[in-house]
C-alpha cells in the first residue's frame, strides 16, 4: 500500500477493521471533516470514490461490519480506486463544533473544499466520483452543481428522488420504531448482527439539515439544472421514504443537465442498500457506472467524441 503523503495527517487504523480502511481527517475551509479512507495497492489510483452518508448515519455506512462483502470502500480499493467516505458537516469530528450542522449549499461547499485539499496531497487519479445515499444524495448533487473546472467524473445516488412518499418530519421523530420499517424494510434483507453493529453508525440529524429536509422537492430543479456530469439513480425494491414510480423518476431525471442519466432498480434491497445482502451487487453497479464515466471522460480528452 502506498505511504500517505507527509502533508496529510496520517490515517489511523479503525478499531475492529482491517488495516486497509483507515480513519482520516480533512480540512474543509476551517471545519474538520472525519472519514474513512481505503487505498489501492498501487501508487496512483484510477480515480477516487467519495461516499456521502444519509441523515442520521456516519461514514461507516459504506464499510458495514456485519459482512465484509458489504463494504464499498474495500471493494473499490480492490478494483484500483481510492475510496473516501466522509462524515458530512454536523457529523463525526465536526459535530462538536457545529452541532447544528450546515445547510445544503454550505455542505456542498465544504465537501468541495475538503476534496480540493485532499487532491493537493494525494493524487486522486482521473478525478472524483461522488456516491450519495439518501440525504447524502442531496449533498452529492449539490456538490456537483457547484463544481467548477475539471476533476468530477460523475455522481451515483441511491435512496432519494425529488418527491417524498411520507411526511419527512417523522425522520427526526424521537420514537425510532416509527421509522424502522422505512429505513430497513424486511429484516431478511440484511446479514446477521447488522442492526446491533449499525448502532455505532447512528447519529442525530443536525438541526439545519432537519429544517431543510421537507424543502428538497422545491430545491431539486435548481440543483439539477447545474449538474453537468453523468448521474445514476438507484431505487431499492423496498424504498419507502421516496416516490420512485416510473412517472416520478422520468420527470426527475429530465430536469438534470447531465450528458448521461441512468435510473435503475435493485431487487432484494431496502432503503439502507449498502448495509444489506444486496450491497455487493449494488456497489459493483456503482463501480460499473464509474467505469462508464471514465471511458466517456477518456473519449472527450482524446477528442473522439466531438
Amino acid at each position: 500500500m502506498p505511504q500517505p503523503s507527509p502533508c496529510l495527517p496520517p490515517a489511523a487504523p479503525v478499531d475492529g477493521l482491517s488495516d486497509s480502511v483507515r480513519a482520516i481527517e480533512l480540512d474543509a475551509g476551517g471545519v474538520t471533516l472525519s472519514g474513512l479512507l481505503a487505498l489501492p495497492d498501487v501508487s496512483l489510483p484510477r480515480a477516487t470514490v467519495v461516499a456521502l452518508h444519509g441523515g442520521g448515519m456516519r461514514a461507516g455506512y459504506f464499510h458495514g461490519r456485519a459482512d465484509p462483502a458489504t463494504s464499498l470502500l474495500s471493494l473499490a480499493a480492490s478494483c484500483g480506486y481510492a475510496a473516501l467516505a466522509l462524515d458530512r458537516p454536523g457529523y463525526g469530528s465536526s459535530a462538536a463544533g457545529a452541532p447544528e450542522g450546515a445547510g445544503l449549499e454550505e455542505q456542498g461547499a465544504r465537501i468541495r473544499q475538503a476534496l480540493s485539499g485532499f487532491a493537493r496531497r494525494r493524487p486522486p487519479g482521473a478525478g472524483f466520483f461522488l456516491v450519495g445515499h439518501s440525504l447524502g444524495g442531496k449533498v452529492a448533487l449539490s456538490t456537483a452543481a457547484g463544481w467548477s473546472g475539471d476533476g468530477l467524473l460523475g455522481v451515483d445516488v441511491s435512496g432519494i428522488s425529488d418527491r417524498w412518499a411520507v411526511d419527512p418530519g417523522i425522520l427526526t421523530a424521537a420514537d425510532g420504531k416509527r421509522t424502522r420499517g422505512l429505513h430497513w424494510g424486511p429484516l431478511s434483507l440484511y446479514p446477521p448482527h447488522t442492526f446491533r453493529l449499525a448502532q455505532r453508525l447512528v447519529a442525530p440529524v443536525p438541526g439545519r439539515e432537519a429544517a431543510e429536509m421537507a424543502d428538497w422537492p422545491r430545491v431539486y430543479p435548481g440543483v439539477a439544472r447545474s449538474v453537468h456530469v453523468p448521474v445514476r439513480f438507484t431505487f431499492a425494491e423496498h424504498e419507502r421514504w421516496w416516490r420512485c414510480d416510473a412517472e416520478t423518476v422520468a420527470a426527475m431525471t429530465a430536469k438534470l443537465a447531465s450528458p448521461l442519466v441512468r435510473a435503475e432498480r435493485l431487487a432484494g434491497a431496502g432503503h439502507n442498500i449498502s448495509l444489506g445482502r444486496a450491497a455487493r451487487s449494488y456497489h459493483l453497479r456503482v463501480l460499473a457506472f464509474l467505469e462508464e464515466c471514465l471511458a466517456g471522460a477518456g473519449q472527450l480528452r482524446d477528442g473522439s467524441d466531438r
